[in-house]
């Protein structure tokens, strides 16, 4: 098995070396269009502890958080803006934070940073919260999930629905990557860091949702977890989607009425 190929989105999807200016340039289009956006809002102390709040027209049903990707070591919430349309359209404020990267931290540190940010989200927001995280974000919001969620117990109650987008849920294959070189995981990290290795919340709901057109190993990861939690007692369903690559499978953010912006905010 070639763990560096299984694990190599880009170098499958023809024309990729392009996207992540694409995104850069849509999001930045959105937040200087008709929504109100507030920027940069601390939620620690280090410059990239900051999250952007997305507010919809009236007052928000909730709280929609967005994890974005990057295998832990790459780009920021300023390349995901315009993906918060869907819920925003729907009616829910939408938070998209940055944090700290690899390797300049492990992802143990990363997923204590997610556990500070969302509740300094929450505080800006009321109601009911949904997670949803793309790639290693889909890994850092199932993480939320685990028996030892890094949060605060009455941010974790207002959790109702957790969204992991082509998530990485059993990191130990990682370690045989080149990409391990930056990450550094080891088998002890990993068993404490991967959802799929721990035990969830008592009823929490979670959805994995993953492109058919994915790496094997992306559907694979997604099934994983939804099956492994059912289990032990999660409510989880899987939802292989169309022929939608690692990047495309998001594109449903960007339309309320998408089946996975429904099953974000629905």
């Amino acid at each position: 098995m070639d763990w560096d190929d299984a694990y190599a989105n880009m170098a499958h999807i023809p024309g990729s070396e392009s996207l992540p200016e694409a995104w850069a340039i849509a999001a930045a289009a959105y937040r200087d269009g008709s929504r109100r956006v507030e920027q940069d809002i601390p939620y620690g102390a280090h410059p990239r502890e900051r999250f952007d709040l997305i507010h919809p027209d009236g007052v928000p049903k909730g709280l929609a958080v967005f994890v974005h990707g990057g295998y832990w070591m790459r780009l920021d919430k300023s390349f995901w803006t315009h993906y918060a349309e869907g819920a925003c359209a729907a009616g829910w404020a939408v938070a998209m934070p940055s944090y700290r990267l690899a390797p300049d931290v492990r992802i143990a540190q990363i997923t204590a940073q997610i556990g500070r940010a969302i509740p300094a989200m929450a505080g800006h927001i009321a109601g009911p919260i949904r997670l949803a995280g793309h790639s290693a974000g889909g890994h850092l919001v199932a993480r939320m999930l685990c028996e030892d969620s890094p949060l605060p117990s009455d941010i974790a109650r207002r959790i109702d629905h957790t969204l992991s987008i082509s998530g990485v849920h059993d990191l130990r294959p990682l370690i045989r990557t080149q990409m391990n070189q930056t990450l550094h995981l080891d088998l002890g990290e990993c068993a404490i860091e991967s959802p799929a290795l721990r035990m969830p919340v008592p009823d929490v709901r979670l959805t994995c949702w993953v492109g058919g057109g994915e790496r094997p190993e992306f559907v694979r990861q997604s099934e994983l977890l939804a099956n492994i939690w059912t289990g032990l007692g999660a409510e989880t369903s899987c939802v292989v989607d169309g022929d939608h690559h690692h990047f495309s499978v998001l594109d449903g953010l960007l339309d309320r009425n998408s089946p996975l912006t429904k099953a974000f905010v629905g």
